[in-house]
This record gives structure tokens, C-alpha cells and sequence, in this order.
């Protein structure tokens, strides 16, 4: 076999390495957020994804070892990858993900399409060169959908390749776009963003609970350690689990409903 034929093997093998996860972090960056809510977010996931019970979580899985990105969303032609596809195996692998995501500046864009966000993090999916035992899109955001396709066909979208959405809504009244927010977010997000076996969602109404948030959730993502009951976030059901009487269906299009009443009050939303 020629050096370039043994070059495309070991390529190829490499592309087929078995994770036990493989994990889309999209970060909602709209300017509905202020520029300091931006940065506990980023803080806050560099930290998470560096912390050692994160690390012990990874170690516990069959493979030992997880996939992940991450990327940027606003509007559904604002979406900026922040890093690639990436193996997280050990302490340094983890701790070089932090420093890059610790080194990286978000940057604040306008409107908000959730369904932009599940398509981009699906199309992530589709060109991860892992097998993974499990497909994770792990999204948070501020507000309903605005702009773009329904969030309903973005979700179903995922679900029908097994891949499993669950859900931070940041339920904080802090940012300039207060005028958008849905008081029932945690709902909306039940009802209309995540779903999937197992799938879940935390709810952060202030940023002081963001940095525990994001490490708890990143460990239930992964299946990895047991959590003492006092210390589970909140967390609801798939949406397979309605929580409200079928006969009285949420309204997924809020969102976009809200755009077109008020967007005269912000035009950059």
C-alpha cells in the first residue's frame, strides 16, 4: 500500500472512532442579552467544560471519551462556530477546550431563530466524524423563535435521526429586550424546543445559577455522575410528556407573534 492509500486508512479509522456522546453546544448570542450576560455565558461554559466532575463524568462512559463543538446563534444567517468537532478524553483535552472557549469573544446579533439554531447543530451532526452512541444538540436561549422555519419542523427535524434536544432558557429580565421575553419559557422550551428520550431542560432565572447550571447539565448530558437530590437544577420533561391537557395546545408561533406586534419598539432584536 502506497504512504498516500495507508494515509487515507488511518484517516478514514480516525473518522469512525467510537465516542460515547456527541454534543452541539449553541450558545444564543442575540441582543436581546447584554454584553455582560454574553460573557457570564461564555465564562460560564469555559468553566463547566474544564470542571473536574465533567472530566470523571467523560471517564465514566464506555468509550471514555466524548465529541463536541459549539457554536454561536441569533438570527438564522447570524450562526459563528466558535470550535470545531473536538475529542474530550482527558483533564488536558478538557482543560484546552476551556481555555478556548475561555478565549474566544462573543458577539452579540440580531433576532432569534431557534430553528436556525437546530438546523445548523444538526447539520454539525451529520458531519461529525465520530460514531457516537448517543447525538445531543444542547441549546439555550433567551426568548421564543422569531425569525426563520417553525421551530416545531426544526425539532422534528432532529428527533426523527434520534438525536435528542434538551434545553437552558434563560429566564433573567436583565437584558435590553425585555420586550420580546415570554414569561413561560421553561414551558415554551418543553412544548416546543427539546424532546427525544431522556431529554431535558434547566431553567436559570439568575446568572448566579448560571455556572453551577451549565456544569450540572453538562454531566447529565453525558450520563456520567450520580447527583445528590439537593443538588439536581430544575429540570422538566420531554415534550413526549405533555404538560398541559391536549385539548389546549401551547402556541409555538409566540415568538413570531410577538416580532410582528412589536418590532417597531426594536428593529435590531
Amino acid at each position: 500500500m502506497t504512504a498516500a492509500g495507508l494515509l487515507a486508512t488511518l484517516s478514514g479509522a480516525q473518522a469512525r472512532e467510537p465516542v460515547d456522546v456527541a454534543l452541539v453546544l449553541a450558545l444564543d448570542v442575540s441582543r436581546s442579552m447584554s454584553q455582560q450576560e454574553l460573557t457570564i455565558q461564555r465564562e460560564g461554559y469555559a468553566a463547566a467544560l474544564g470542571h473536574p466532575d465533567v472530566v470523571r463524568a467523560i471517564a465514566q462512559g464506555a468509550h471514555g471519551r466524548i465529541a463536541i463543538t459549539m457554536f454561536e446563534w441569533a438570527g438564522n444567517a447570524a450562526i459563528r462556530d466558535v470550535f470545531d468537532w473536538t475529542l474530550i478524553e482527558t483533564a488536558a483535552d478538557a482543560e484546552q477546550v476551556s481555555a478556548l472557549v475561555g478565549e474566544t469573544r462573543p458577539i452579540g446579533r440580531q433576532r432569534t431563530s431557534i430553528s436556525g439554531a437546530l438546523d445548523h447543530a444538526l447539520r454539525r451532526l451529520e458531519d461529525a466524524p465520530f460514531e457516537a452512541f448517543r447525538k445531543v444538540i444542547d441549546v439555550s436561549g433567551d426568548g421564543p423563535n422569531n425569525q426563520g422555519g417553525p421551530v416545531l419542523e426544526a425539532r422534528q427535524a432532529a428527533l426523527s435521526r434520534q438525536i435528542v434536544i434538551n434545553g437552558l432558557p434563560l429566564m433573567t429580565r436583565d437584558g435590553p429586550g425585555s420586550g420580546f421575553n415570554i414569561a413561560d419559557l421553561d414551558t415554551y422550551y418543553t412544548e416546543c424546543v427539546i424532546g427525544g428520550p431522556g431529554s431535558f431542560l434547566v431553567p436559570v432565572h439568575s446568572w448566579d445559577q448560571f455556572p453551577e447550571a451549565i456544569r450540572r447539565k453538562l454531566i447529565q448530558e453525558i450520563g456520567g455522575l450520580p447527583t445528590a437530590p439537593e443538588r439536581i437544577m430544575p429540570a422538566q420533561v420531554s415534550p413526549v410528556q405533555p404538560l398541559r391537557p391536549s385539548s389546549v395546545p401551547y402556541d409555538c408561533l409566540i415568538g413570531e407573534k410577538i416580532w410582528e406586534q412589536r418590532q417597531w419598539m426594536f428593529d435590531d432584536r
